[in-house]
């Protein structure tokens, strides 16, 4: 066993992983920035959603100083984060069928939006419909996942499928079936997540390749800015102003 401590053996972990999203997810970040890019460039709306701890890298590029002001987050109640009570409820949320045609029929999201989804299993029934559905609309979805657990795990969804087989872009996380990075003889159980740390950072990495692309088109990106700037306060505004209509968490 190492004699590094576990916070230094978590960062090496996480390093790693960050990494490997970098150097082998390259093109797919790249294709997922040109597809917001494409999206915003002809008048469609951005979305994204995650489930439970899922749904924080969804949050991360919303309302986000920095990010496209655009991005919308499609919120399911109950599933949003580890604020329902009893927090089991959410997990047992994202396995009841249905759920997201409801979510989606009820949602401003149209043909011609782009729809970012985020599970890091993509066996459940929640994000499988999502993605289907959303894609039966004319939607274009990105899937943000662990295509290990494809290859380890059985599909909660009927059809046997999982969130990457209805996507129309991937991006791998890398993450290890379980999300644990670290074991110890003395715990029983492994420990230390890093899927968050990496899910978040393929989707800030494919908020920076739209806002460049953006600008190569001579489109202004839509960005916020920090409202703790001098002028941020006023920039936001102005932003929100011109893009009203395609922005849903202001109303």
């Amino acid at each position: 066993m190492s004699d590094r401590t576990p916070a230094a053996r978590f960062f090496d972990a996480a390093i790693a992983l960050l990494q490997r999203a970098r150097d082998e997810e390259a093109e797919a970040v790249q294709a997922a920035g040109a597809l917001l890019a494409d999206t915003v460039a002809s008048g469609g709306r951005l979305f994204a959603f995650g489930a439970g701890h899922s749904s924080l890298a969804a949050q991360d590029v919303v309302y986000r100083a920095g990010g496209l002001a655009l991005m919308n987050l499609l919120a399911v109640p109950g599933v949003v984060g580890v604020d329902v009570v009893p927090a089991t409820l959410g997990s047992a949320l994202e396995r009841v069928d249905g759920l997201a045609a409801a979510v989606l029929d009820t949602s401003p999201v149209r043909a011609g939006d782009a729809l970012v989804i985020v599970s890091l299993s993509g066996r459940n029934a929640l994000p499988v419909e999502m993605a289907l559905n959303a894609r039966a609309l004319g939607v274009k979805v990105i899937g943000v996942t662990s295509v290990a657990y494809t290859a380890e795990t059985k599909s909660r969804h009927v059809s046997g499928t999982f969130l990457k087989d209805h996507c129309d872009l991937v991006l791998d996380s890398k993450i290890a079936v379980g999300d644990a990075e670290l074991t110890l003889d003395t715990v029983p159980a492994p420990f230390a997540p890093a899927s968050t740390v990496v899910t978040a950072a393929l989707l800030q990495a494919v908020m920076a390749t739209a806002a460049a692309s953006l600008a190569e088109r001579g489109i202004e990106p839509p960005l916020l800015r920090s409202g703790n700037v001098d002028g941020g306060h006023e920039w936001n505004g102005r932003v929100m102003e011109e893009y009203r209509d395609r922005i849903f968490y202001r109303h």
